[in-house]
């Protein structure tokens, strides 16, 4: 028997059986929502997005408490009628002190992405970018680590817009720790996604000292995690508009030292040790 269930959103249907669990058991159920998909379940399978359509919205019905883990998902689930009342945002967490500790790898770079290679990441307009950093800073370094479908396609893409010299693809790296030391031998963390809910790697780019550029979009909750011109930028979905940053940042060193400290203080206060603290909280209030 467990005082408190806390399950995960998706996939959505160890929910209904966790809502049984805590049902016969007399347990509190809480549910963690990382992401609100509504009306995309329909661009992204049709007519037969109805079923998870109606399945996410008997999903919000099941828990005592609900924790969205960003003010945005907060937002999108009173979309949903969620009641206010039963909601208490709490966000992801980074092993912030654990990451100080991390050497910076002897391979640097002035960009780096890091993440899966889906379209929604838009990975191809990051090269784009680079391509047109490139005629002002013909030496530029970008790093793009992670593996997917679209791997073979952004490699093309990358050697017509002449990118050889300057793009390296890692694929799937292994070790996190080699991840963090990439990013500390980085300057600007790049991740043009247009969804996503809470990606812990803007806050282990912080914490790595790397002001994070994200793309500004409806499903995009990334924008819970940056102060826009603090902890990074938050900017149109251009490649234009990147390179101008990239650029700007990179030929203005004192205004990206100045981003850089901000971004170290911005994860620190997602450090575990502060979040785990605001779910035992939650939690408690759901044994009330």
């Amino acid at each position: 028997r467990f005082d408190v269930v806390d399950c995960q959103e998706f996939p959505y249907f160890p929910c209904f059986t966790a809502k049984l669990h805590s049902s016969v058991r007399k347990s509190a159920l809480v549910i963690t929502w990382y992401e609100i998909w509504g009306d995309y379940w329909f661009e992204y399978l049709g007519k037969k997005g109805l079923f998870g359509w109606i399945v996410e919205r008997l999903t919000v019905k099941l828990p005592k408490l609900v924790i969205p883990i960003s003010e945005k998902i907060k937002e999108d689930l009173k979309a949903l009628n969620v009641p206010e009342g039963i909601m208490r945002v709490v966000p992801n967490g980074v092993d912030f002190y654990r990451l100080q500790r991390i050497k910076r790898s002897n391979e640097e770079f002035d960009v780096i992405y890091v993440g899966r290679l889906i379209s929604h990441k838009n990975v191809d307009v990051l090269l784009r970018a680079m391509a047109i950093v490139r005629e002002e800073i013909p030496d530029v370094k970008c790093g793009i680590i992670g593996d997917g479908p679209k791997m073979n396609e952004l490699k093309v893409l990358s050697k017509e817009l002449g990118l050889d010299d300057n793009v390296k693809f890692f694929g799937f790296i292994e070790s996190d720790e080699d991840v963090y030391s990439l990013m500390k031998s980085s300057k600007i963390f790049v991740l043009p996604s247009t969804r996503e809910g809470f990606p812990n790697t803007i806050l282990e780019a912080n914490s790595c000292g790397l002001p994070a550029i994200i793309v500004r979009h409806e499903k995009n909750a990334s924008v819970g995690v940056v102060k826009d011109e603090h902890n990074g930028f938050i900017l149109n979905l251009s490649p234009e508009e990147i390179a101008e940053r990239v650029m700007y940042l990179l030929q203005n060193e004192n205004e990206l030292k100045g981003l850089s400290k901000n971004a170290v203080e911005f994860a620190r206060g997602y450090d575990w040790g502060v979040v785990v603290k605001k779910i035992e909280k939650v939690y408690k209030e759901a044994l009330a």
